[in-house]
């Protein structure tokens, strides 16, 4: 367990900062506070922990085994008569160990935490301040929009405000208002009102250009900001409770179908399988070599490879295990091809290890 804390904490440490550095990039460049983006990437460490732990467990496990071979121990084991499926207990027990933390993480923390993401990403989406209210400053909120404000008084007034949107092929909108107003909180959309100003709309197919003045004109602000779902519960973000106590009101509130919340469901319990798969894997993979002083460099490379078989099989039933209910048990081919691997690697072990037979010499 020391050797696979250590590999989790090693592998947990290049996944979480690369997406660290993701999300410092977008969310400072949204003029957010480094407090927002430190609870933005401990709210994806859940699920981050889960992506990685079934490596760990393969690394652990592998590295260990070589290091019983190495040091002849395994040596000693075998020949006090131990078989491989006896000496794949302790792994079995490990990989166990290592699929339960992974439930509690699938089933319970890591709903949670992404629950909590969702609700903090719809309540920063809704501070038009933290996109928009920022002065001197020519902000792109969203791709073909630019959004400008000269300057912003104490009592929250905006002057001087431009807007350009781009969006619409074939057409270019641009907005410019002495003053404006951002209204709406909470839970209702915000809104720009900009008073005394100019529309000026660019046709680019026949090159004409209108003009329009108004008094007083409402925008939008969402619309100034792509489009993220916020507003609808996502799957990956309802507790297998919720899922298994109330399935069509799972169903209406996230607008999946049947087969996309089994599939949500069983991948829960896969992911901790393939935990098991991996630690077994890799012990397993090294117990098939026989002695050379060239160690057991070529089962380590094989055992790798399995591994890369068993994660190519995930990739390849993902989308197929989403196309009916009938098909969603499909999600479960990873695992079951990874225990028969071990199955095959132990037995072929046990087969290496009995002590050949010498023909009886022929009477001369």
């Amino acid at each position: 367990m020391v050797l696979f804390g250590f590999f989790a904490l090693v592998l947990v440490s290049v996944y979480w900062v690369n997406q660290a550095v993701i999300l410092f990039e977008q969310l400072v460049s949204e003029g957010h506070s480094a407090n927002v983006v430190l609870e933005f990437t401990a709210l994806s460490l859940p699920s981050t922990i889960v992506r990685v732990l079934p490596l760990a467990a393969f690394v652990a496990a592998l590295y260990l085994t070589q290091r019983l071979i190495s040091d002849s121990e395994m040596t000693v084991v075998q020949s006090m008569g131990y078989s491989p499926w006896r000496l794949a207990r302790p792994v079995a027990v490990f990989g166990c160990l290592v699929a339960f933390m992974m439930l509690i993480l699938t089933h319970v923390l890591v709903p949670q935490s992404l629950e909590q993401l969702r609700l903090r990403e719809a309540e920063i989406s809704n501070a038009a301040s933290a996109r928009l209210l920022r002065e001197g400053v020519f902000l792109s909120p969203a791709s073909g929009v630019t959004f400008y404000i000269r300057e912003i008084t104490p009592d929250g007034e905006l002057r001087d405000v431009f807007l350009s949107d781009r969006r619409q092929a074939g057409r270019e909108v641009t907005y410019t208002a002495d003053r404006a107003f951002v209204i709406g909180n909470g839970n209702e959309p915000a809104n720009l009102v900009m008073v005394r100003g100019l529309a000026q709309t660019l046709d680019l197919e026949t090159d004409t250009l209108s003009t329009t003045t108004f008094a007083d004109l409402t925008y939008s602000v969402s619309s100034l900001i792509e489009e993220s779902g916020l507003g609808r519960q996502r799957l990956e973000s309802t507790s297998s409770w919720a899922m298994l106590s109330n399935f069509s009101g799972v169903m209406e509130r996230t607008g999946e179908r049947p087969a996309e919340l089994l599939v949500a469901l069983y991948q829960r319990v896969q992911q901790p399988l393939l935990a098991m798969v991996g630690a077994l894997l890799g012990f397993s993979a090294l117990l098939t070599g026989e002695f050379s002083r060239f160690g057991v460099a070529r089962q380590m490379f094989m055992a790798v490879g399995l591994v890369v078989v068993v994660y190519f099989f995930e990739s390849a039933v993902a989308g197929g295990a989403e196309a009916s209910v009938g098909a969603a048990t499909t999600i479960f081919v990873p695992s079951l091809v990874g225990f028969g691997m071990v199955a095959y690697l132990l037995h072929k072990a046990s087969r290496t290890r009995k002590p050949r037979h010498r023909r009886a010499e022929a009477p001369a």
